[in-house]
């Protein structure tokens, strides 16, 4: 299907959706996020024509050997498994070219220390550089959340910057809390059950 005469909206409605700490390869089917404090990446390949994006919500994470969490949630582990997904499909590296978006600071936070959304920027455009991977696009930064297209055969990508009202921060607030409830539960113990005979 030929996207590009198609409006954002349609776009949109054909979408595959991504969720925070998720990632994916089409060669076709577009792709679609919504981020505040997180960061979208979209890898394609223009001669291959195959192209991905992921959704991650912290540059790195320390893990120690106690932790059940799940590594995708940040950017260094999301970079590496969408980059390594597309050479599987075909993509070469030398080839590749980047668009990205997000880091917006959607909730006001106190102190001194970075905010998320700057770190997760800085991180994305530091991994790109040291991969030799051009950006050719991005949207980063400000009080906004985004809701963000991407057409992998083509490498369009479409970038809606959200006004951040009490009821998007609540949706993209309840995603990311619900992502990461999933994370830091613990798997029961299997049940020994005892069969008297």
């Amino acid at each position: 299907m030929d996207y590009s005469k198609l409006p954002s909206k349609e776009i949109e409605r054909l979408a595959r959706s991504i969720h925070p700490g998720a990632w994916a390869v089409e060669p076709e089917r577009p792709l679609a996020t919504l981020l505040g404090s997180c960061v979208a990446v979209c890898l394609f390949d223009p001669q291959a024509r195959v192209g991905g994006l992921n959704h991650f919500m912290l540059p790195n994470m320390q893990r120690s050997h106690h932790d059940e969490v799940d590594s995708l949630l940040s950017g260094d582990f999301a970079m590496e498994a969408l980059l390594n997904a597309l050479l599987q499909r075909g993509a070469k590296k030398i080839r590749l070219q980047a668009k990205a978006f997000g880091g917006g600071t959607i909730i006001e936070t106190s102190g001194g220390a970075l905010s998320i959304g700057m770190r997760n920027a800085n991180f994305t455009k530091e991994w790109l550089q040291r991969e030799g991977i051009p950006l050719l696009s991005s949207d980063f930064l400000g009080p906004w959340s985004r809701k963000v297209l991407f057409v992998p055969n083509t490498g369009d990508a479409y970038c809606r910057r959200m006004v951040t009202n009490m009821a998007t921060a609540e949706v993209i607030a309840r995603e990311e809390r619900a992502y990461a409830e999933t994370l830091v539960k613990k798997p029961k113990p299997p049940e020994h059950k005892v069969e008297l005979f």
